[in-house]
């Protein structure tokens, strides 16, 4: 049996290792899913409901031992990590309370003679496949309300965060859940693919880069399976001269460098009206230069190392190409003798004179970057806001509410914010455009993929 490391980006050792399943093993748990989801899938809700509620209080007390293991996995610092732990909570507590609402039969107008109404059935085995920057966070908004839906999942992680799933299915076996319905796999990406191909899956769940996301639409086209995707973000914050700029500044370093900048949802362009520019970026830069890198497992630090030497190398990469092209760079990097510490501890950095012939401004950078562009006025900011290839989440600081909403209707995004950023709320949908992607996880909505119509039209009266 193969095994596989995983490196931390701590100190770059071996932190754990783990055994690849065999395909016996694939087999032995497609065919205990599809069983298992036989006897689920005929619950009510509210039966399946207080298996859900168990897994939060067992998730909870886990609380401590899944904050060590983030940080030492993904390297966030462990100030930050049992924030994963509450967001997870709180967006099972959210798809629970939506679960009966959203999966109730649809009725129709009625008509003498007829009983006519749509049902909500699952699809089977859900297979699931998130990244691993929130890697608990991510699974969740499938997981849950795929088992609340009548499904059985079947969670592969990322080779980077492979204890996430192990935790996930300690705490459903604490909860009691019938043997079968939540499964986890060790996979590499040929058996990830055979996995994807077989017709005991009923639904794939893929969040990652946009090239994964083309290589799980091509296997899965084999089939006729469902597929929900979640891909990449470059996205964008407008800063408008009404806005409160110490609370904007405040979010905004916050929104581009919390968890390193590894976010698909986090900070990573700014454009500022060109009254407020000088000073907005003034505010920026002396608040950046108040964070703390350094060991993750430190409880001072702030910043913590990026998890892979890969990124690290196309944040760099990134960096160095926009100040051959004009750039400035107002972070000096000896201000974070920190990064002497290793190859993936990278010091935050604020880059000004970029443009979009600038990768910078266009490219997902995943790291601890951002640049900020001066624009003339809204019109301005809207065409460079939607000069991008993705479409996750914008957002706009503005104290004219009528004006957040007249941009928003513009905007080609997902999601549209108004004095907030980075933030995922489970009674909306959390969707993108273009190449982020297609699909729909939290809300009412996100039920949808989860299960299919079925339409009942029963005539009633014969004569």
């Amino acid at each position: 049996m193969s095994k596989f490391q995983v490196i931390t980006p701590v100190d770059g050792s071996v932190y754990a290792e783990c055994q690849l399943h065999t395909p016996s093993d694939i087999d032995n748990a497609l065919s205990l899913a599809g069983k298992a989801q036989k006897e689920w899938r005929n619950l009510s809700v509210a039966e399946r409901k207080p298996y859900i509620e168990k897994f939060i209080e067992a998730f909870r007390g886990m609380t401590d031992r899944i904050s060590e293991e983030l940080s030492w996995q993904m390297g966030r610092p462990i100030s930050h990590s049992p924030f994963e732990v509450r967001g997870t909570i709180e967006r099972t507590t959210g798809m629970l309370d939506l679960a009966e609402k959203s999966l109730a039969d649809v009725l129709v107008d009625e008509i003498s003679g007829f009983n006519r109404y749509i049902k909500k059935e699952p699809l089977g085995t859900v297979f699931v496949i998130p990244a691993w920057n929130y890697p608990y966070l991510i699974a969740i908004n499938t997981i849950v309300p795929a088992l609340l839906a009548g499904n059985a999942v079947i969670l592969k992680h990322s080779a980077q965060t492979p204890l996430v799933a192990e935790r996930f299915s300690d705490a459903f076996r604490e909860a009691g859940l019938p043997e079968g319905l939540f499964q986890y796999l060790h996979l590499d990406h040929l058996d990830t693919a055979n996995v994807i191909r077989d017709p005991r899956i009923g639904f794939v769940s893929f969040t990652g880069s946009v090239s994964g996301g083309h290589q799980i639409q091509k296997v899965a086209a084999e089939s006729f399976v469902g597929v929900g995707l979640e891909l990449g973000g470059k996205d964008p914050a407008y800063v408008c001269n009404d806005a409160n700029l110490d609370f904007v500044v405040e979010n905004l370093v916050e929104g581009a460098f919390f968890n390193a900048g590894q976010s698909c949802c986090g900070i990573e362009r700014i454009y500022v009206e060109e009254n407020t520019f000088d000073r907005f970026v003034e505010g920026y830069v002396e608040l950046t230069k108040k964070y703390k890198l350094g060991n993750p497992l430190d409880k001072e630090t702030n910043l913590g190392p990026v998890a892979k030497r890969g990124g690290a190398e196309a944040v760099k990469f990134q960096i160095e190409t926009a100040l051959k092209a004009g750039a400035k760079a107002l972070i000096d990097p000896s201000l974070f003798p920190e990064t002497e510490l290793g190859f993936n501890y990278l010091a935050p950095q604020v880059l000004i004179d970029v443009d979009h012939s600038m990768e910078i401004m266009t490219e997902e950078s995943f790291g601890p970057v951002v640049g900020i562009m001066k624009v003339r006025n809204d019109e301005e900011a809207l065409a460079l806001m939607n000069d991008s290839q993705y479409g996750l989440t914008a957002s706009i600081w503005t104290e004219d509410e009528e004006k957040a909403i007249n941009i928003g209707n513009k905007v080609e995004t997902g999601t549209w914010f108004m004095n907030r950023c980075d933030y995922l709320d489970p009674y909306l949908s959390w969707t993108g455009v273009k190449n982020t992607g297609r699909g729909c996880t939290l809300s009412t909505i996100g039920y949808e993929q989860l299960t299919r119509p079925k339409s009942y039209h029963l005539r009633i009266k014969t004569h």
